[in-house]
């Protein structure tokens, strides 16, 4: 069978294209080395932040709030909850440029973004205690995204509409000719009219078969979930990201009684895809501890489960989302350097877009590979 879109990787970018795609009738494959949802990419781990006063920059609120109406649009489709307004705390000194940022995009964009003091924050949350020259930005309408829901109900969809999914199927080669796509995998080889590249940490080294060297390093990167008490539950504790002189940590509240989980979103070791990175280990767990004691030293802590996964990062810790400058039937989306899932939804739509040559939504021109010539 000739596809008319071949997408590589079916974790949260490539199953929302394929949906995309496959409701506008184009047969579609999605091809994935496992089974997803999985635990071998970047997608596990049960939630994801969603904010829209973005501290990354001003560039990224059209995009996020393009995937808010999106996610609100999966939710009805597949009947059942996704995305949770618990609310999202932004932290750290007024000097930082993560918290200009969120401050200025909530302006711009006119969102509900609320400053307040590290008195107003202790007063409000009794688990902080943060340092008094601390600000917060509070947008109560952000929150968490549930990661399984949102994979398995793309693929439901996307399988409605008519889409492959293949899972358990490693690509070992990819192959232009005569302006199709052939791809081989340990199992079969397909053909396609286009091709989307959406494999995560293995993107690079798929785009390379192709003449194209991304600038993205794999990372090692850990989370934990940890025994809290009652202050910090949902409906009582926001979602938060701090930015600190110790590091950058992200965090959810105790969801269902499973924990309090928070991760370091800054640093880590490189690591190659195939690498079996070491565990989560007591040096782990105690950075996490050294953080929440600092900084929400008002609860006691105990570990419950520590987990690791990878971070695909560019120089600048901003998307990759573009076609391949020598073959324009390819096109990827890569390198989401840890802040890539919920704008996955509107990552997919971009995609479809850009296959079909149809109007972008939202711009791209700030994704685009050309900001790393020279």
């Amino acid at each position: 069978m000739l596809y008319d879109i071949i997408i590589l990787g079916a974790g949260s970018m490539g199953m929302s294209a394929g949906y995309q795609l496959a409701k506008q009738g184009q047969k579609v494959l999605m091809l994935d080395s496992y089974h997803p949802p999985h635990t071998h990419g970047s997608h596990h781990g049960e939630t994801r932040i969603i904010r829209h006063a973005y501290g990354e920059g001003e560039a990224y609120v059209p995009f996020a709030l393009r995937a808010r109406e999106l996610w609100k649009d999966l939710e009805k489709r597949i009947k059942r909850n996704i995305l949770l307004e618990t609310g999202v705390l932004n932290c750290g000194p007024e000097s930082s440029p993560f918290i200009q940022n969120v401050f200025k995009s909530g302006e711009k964009y006119d969102l509900d973004v609320e400053k307040l003091t590290s008195d107003e924050m202790k007063k409000r949350w009794s688990g902080l205690t943060m340092p008094s020259d601390y600000f917060g930005a509070y947008e109560k309408d952000a929150g968490y995204l549930l990661t399984d829901q949102i994979l398995n109900g793309y693929a439901e969809l996307a399988a409605s509409h008519g889409a492959k999914l293949a899972g358990g199927q490693r690509v070992e080669k990819i192959h232009i000719k005569k302006g199709k796509v052939e791809v081989k995998t340990d199992n079969e080889i397909y053909s396609g009219k286009k091709l989307i590249v959406t494999a995560g940490a293995w993107g690079g080294e798929l785009l390379s078969q192709l003449g194209l060297q991304l600038p993205i390093t794999v990372t090692r990167k850990t989370f934990a979930w940890l025994h809290a008490d009652e202050s910090f539950q949902e409906g009582k504790f926001p979602c938060f990201s701090f930015d600190t002189d110790m590091g950058t940590y992200y965090g959810f509240p105790d969801i269902n009684r499973t924990g309090l989980k928070i991760g370091r979103h800054d640093t880590g070791l490189q690591i190659h895809p195939d690498q079996k990175s070491d565990p989560f280990h007591d040096g782990d767990a105690e950075e996490l501890l050294c953080f929440l004691s600092r900084f929400m030293g008002g609860g006691t802590f105990r570990l419950r489960e520590g987990k690791t996964c990878m971070y695909s990062m560019t120089p600048d810790e901003d998307f990759i989302i573009d076609h391949h400058p020598d073959h324009p039937e390819v096109m990827f989306a890569l390198g989401f350097s840890g802040h890539g899932f919920k704008f996955a939804s509107a990552v997919g739509e971009a995609l479809s877009q850009m296959a079909l040559e149809k109007e972008l939504t939202v711009d791209m021109k700030p994704f685009r590979l050309n900001r790393f010539e020279g």
